[in-house]
């Protein structure tokens, strides 16, 4: 059946357009979730039968109305740096469909502020074109290099600048996808309209459960490098942090950055200059004049809770660290290798998000928990974690957590990660948080769905029976599925 499959692809699209290659589905089973595993050729998922490259939307089109008659299992996939197993394949018969050839800037409109690009466009690429001529996406997660816009809108991403330009919900305009029953689907350009639901949050966030996109128009920026100034403080501890992140944002300012890390996080990032306390750190940039007003909004805010600031950190040591926060591929590499030379994980997170009120007391309880409860404590090389990225009524909290594996390479994630994981998320949905603020909930937070959007699941569920009736948009991935939830994290 997979060899009759594969040649109707074929003839469907042309042979260079569908991959066989026994490496590559191998490499397609499964995101950087698993990527210990991965690395190690333990993965216990089924690969894909094929990987397909569209060229165009009516390829999508082609593609996925072929899958929805035959009940094939389609993972949509489009820069390859999810992290949540929303990649993850969990059916024995699956196609992946990767955009990355789709990858035309189709206009930059620097009169109406906005760009339009195909789906696998690299953020990178449009970046630096943007750059050229004066103008910014303001958009700028730490996989830029090598994020594609078809991913970034999919997974409803956040970039390092959000808390002045706003996450991809907001810079994007109109979109493009389509359906699994072969509807095509266009939103146009509009600054705002009263046109009933915003539907473009259909799309924006579906992590390919819904739809495919193949098209994104977003917001650019002005970009004034000239006038970005960066600010550093030492402080006592993360509540000091959040109380001075809360006093920037009520007081109306919108620096670029906004950040506080704890003192175990703050080790591995500020190693040259963290003296073993909590660091606090902001950037501000646009018009000279917007910047000059920001820069005393956050010195008011830090003299306001000046009891806990205990030391002013050269800017110049903020500004060459965020120089080299971005990873791309020759990361990855270097990441995949120390996996094979050593047995450690380093930088896994569990993201969340809360209001003012909680989210301290969330990190608390999480970070005494883990201490207290995980039975493999003496392995952690690092438990902490930092806020970067807030709003008028509240922040995100990124916990994460390095450690030695002194366990087979199969039973890592179950040993280790679901765990902490499982901590993390049960304090936040306990105090009314969010259990994932930005990297989406895949595969390995499906099982709390229901909990975290409470009746309002029943919204989430009817879009699913309405736009996927048959089910073949990336099983598993936001939708629980009790019997893989089992069989691939809990067995």
């Amino acid at each position: 059946m997979n060899t009759q499959i594969i040649k109707e692809l074929t003839a469907l699209l042309s042979e260079d357009q569908v991959v066989t290659n026994e490496d590559a589905l191998y490499d397609a089973s499964a995101d950087r979730y698993k990527k210990y595993a991965k690395t190690k050729k333990v993965l216990n998922v089924p690969a894909p039968i094929a990987i397909v490259y569209p060229l165009s939307t009516q390829d999508v089109q082609s593609i996925l109305t072929f899958c929805n008659d035959r009940e094939i299992n389609v993972i949509p996939r489009s820069g390859k740096t999810g992290t949540e197993g929303g990649l993850e394949n969990w059916k024995d018969v699956s196609i992946v469909v990767d955009g990355s050839k789709m990858n035309d800037i189709i206009k930059i409109d620097t009169y109406n502020m906005q760009a339009t690009v195909q789906a696998g466009v690299k953020l990178q690429t449009l970046e630096d074109e943007l750059r050229k001529v004066g103008y910014t996406t303001g958009h700028s997660p730490q996989s830029k290099p090598v994020a594609q816009f078809g991913g970034l809108v999919a997974t409803r991403s956040i970039g390092q600048f959000s808390t002045l330009y706003g996450a991809i919900e907001d810079m994007v305009v109109g979109l493009e996808c389509v359906f699994p029953e072969g509807q095509i689907s266009k939103i146009k350009n509009v600054p705002r309209r009263s046109g009933g639901p915003d539907i473009r949050h259909i799309v924006i966030g579906n992590e390919g459960a819904l739809c495919y996109v193949t098209e994104v128009t977003v917001k650019i920026f002005k970009y004034t490098p000239e006038h970005t100034t960066f600010h550093g403080y030492l402080i006592k501890d993360v509540e000091t942090g959040i109380k001075i992140l809360r006093e920037v944002m009520v007081n109306g300012f919108r620096p670029s950055v906004a950040r506080v890390y704890s003192e175990e996080d703050a080790r591995q990032h500020f190693g040259n200059f963290y003296k073993e306390k909590c660091v606090l750190i902001f950037t501000s940039e646009g018009p000279k004049g917007i910047v000059k007003a920001t820069n005393e909004g956050i010195s008011e805010a830090v003299e306001t809770f000046k009891d806990g600031v205990l030391e002013k950190v050269d800017p110049s040591l903020i500004e060459d660290w965020f120089n080299h926060l971005n990873w791309d591929e020759s990361r990855i590499e270097k990441e995949i290798q120390d996996m094979k030379d050593f047995n450690s994980h380093d930088g896994f997170t569990t993201e969340i998000s809360a209001d003012w009120e909680n989210v301290v007391h969330i990190y608390n309880n999480v970070i005494a928990r883990i201490k207290s409860e995980f039975d493999r404590v003496e392995d952690l090389t690092m438990l902490g974690g930092h806020s970067s990225h807030s709003y008028l009524n509240g922040t995100n909290m990124y916990f994460v957590y390095n450690y030695t594996i002194n366990c087979a390479p199969e039973d890592e994630l179950k040993t280790y990660h679901h765990p902490i994981h499982q901590i993390i998320i049960e304090e936040t949905l306990k105090m009314g948080g969010s259990m994932c603020h930005h990297h989406g909930i895949g595969k390995y937070r499906s099982e709390w769905t229901k909990e975290e959007h409470g009746s309002a699941y029943y919204m989430l569920e009817k879009l699913k029976e309405a736009f996927d009736p048959k089910g073949i948009m990336n099983h598993g991935t936001i939708f629980p599925q009790p019997k893989e939830i089992q069989k691939y994290i809990h067995s």
